[in-house]
């Protein structure tokens, strides 16, 4: 009794294996299926993508500023602990120009290129959710910076000229984009001096307003050529002593107190102050003289604020220019290296590809079928697996 279950056990398992030859039996059988299966794909997928309409890419490559930033120029006068930095969360510094990266890709130049271009009406954007040209931007835009610290700005269209045009758009963007935000060190510095510069502008139109109308009535006349010159001399350097304040704060932002020029600009102030203290006297009195009194004292505090107010101008006026010098030190300009030029080639669809492979997939759909129903078949013919797969489907379709 065993050795017949034993038998027919064996002849069961002899059943379920295949050989080389039964697998080339069923491909032989169902040749037509296998091989016209890909074919009427490929026919499908050929006419499919002669309706794709050609995309063209338009690309530029530009070169950013070189100058350092100021957080990498701060790490540089650390020495070794700069190589700490990466540790810091929050702090990535991989790749410099990843600022310009971020401003291609802001939402102020996508703004500006949908002005210059009528982005929403090529589109046929309803104007009520005018969000979507980002997204329509972002979907044809790819903007990318290697490690060699080239930009790449890649455009793709249906209109090649379009997609040129839109791609130089970019980059006159960037740029001036770059002219209004302080990016460098040197920008950072000239947009400061730039502002308090127009502030001290201000304030010495007023005084001067002031002085005019005192120099008319005769006051400035009542002051005596000693006090003149101690109210001048002091106002002066009470003037450079507040530059001298402001450019050290302005320093502080971008350089360590280990930074030699930030030492010398400290001493500088340190020493402008002991020799105000000097002039002004221990105690800290003002040079005023005793006998001088109502108009005349009016008149040298008149003019110990025009001659401040004078001096912060002048210094400031110097300092506004050494910071568009460094600014232009720094490189701050985008150097384009390739202008996107109108592409005379489509980059998309690639029809050969889509076709081969849409072939391969339905080549190696047909060969799983074939397997699939060969094997079927083998198990229906056999009673006891049949009952078995019937009741299989039973359980798998059953929902009680």
């Amino acid at each position: 009794m065993n050795q017949s279950i034993t038998n027919s056990d064996s002849q069961s398992v002899r059943d379920d294996e295949l050989t080389l030859l039964d697998l080339l039996i069923m491909l032989a059988k169902h040749k037509l299926f296998i091989l016209g299966l890909p074919l009427l794909v490929a026919v499908l997928a050929a006419g499919y993508s002669l309706t794709l309409p050609n995309i063209y890419v338009a690309n530029t490559r530009i070169l950013p500023p070189q100058g350092q930033t100021p957080v990498s120029s701060m790490l540089s006068q650390l020495g070794g602990v700069a190589a700490l930095a990466g540790g810091i969360p929050g702090l990535n510094l991989k790749n410099p120009n990843d600022v310009y990266v971020a401003m291609l890709r802001s939402r102020s130049v996508a703004d500006k290129l949908n002005e210059r271009f009528g982005l929403m009406k090529r589109w046929e954007i309803d104007a009520k959710y005018p969000s979507l040209v980002y997204d329509e931007l972002n979907k044809i835009t790819h903007v990318s910076s290697g490690k060699d610290g080239i930009i790449v700005v890649e455009v793709e269209n249906k209109d090649p000229k379009f997609a040129a045009d839109l791609t130089n758009g970019y980059v006159d963007e960037l740029v001036r984009f770059t002219s209004v935000l302080a990016v460098t060190d040197g920008a950072r510095r000239r947009l400061f001096f730039e502002r308090q510069l127009a502030l001290a502008k201000e304030n010495l139109a007023n005084v001067e307003v002031a002085a005019r109308q005192a120099l008319q009535s005769g006051g400035l006349a009542n002051v005596d050529a000693e006090g003149r010159s101690l109210v001048e001399a002091s106002a002066r350097l009470r003037g450079e002593i507040t530059v001298k304040e402001v450019q050290l704060g302005v320093m502080r932002t971008y350089a360590t107190e280990r930074n030699p020029e930030l030492q010398l600009a400290q001493q500088e102030l340190d020493s402008m102050k002991h020799e105000l203290g000097k002039l002004e006297g221990a105690n800290g009195t003002k040079p005023v003289s005793t006998k001088t009194t109502g108009q005349a004292s009016d008149s040298l505090r008149l003019l110990r604020d025009y001659k401040y107010r004078e001096t912060i101008f002048e210094l400031l006026a110097k300092q506004y220019e050494l910071a568009k010098i460094d600014e232009a030190k720094d490189s701050s300009l985008i150097q384009v290296m390739d202008k996107a030029i109108e592409p005379d080639r489509k980059s998309k669809p690639v029809r050969s590809t889509i076709v081969v492979v849409s072939a391969f997939v339905a080549f190696f759909f047909s060969i799983l079928w074939v397997f699939v129903r060969e094997l079927s078949a083998r198990r229906a013919a056999d009673p006891q697996r049949a009952s078995v797969m019937l009741q299989l489907k039973r359980h798998l379709f059953a929902w009680k």
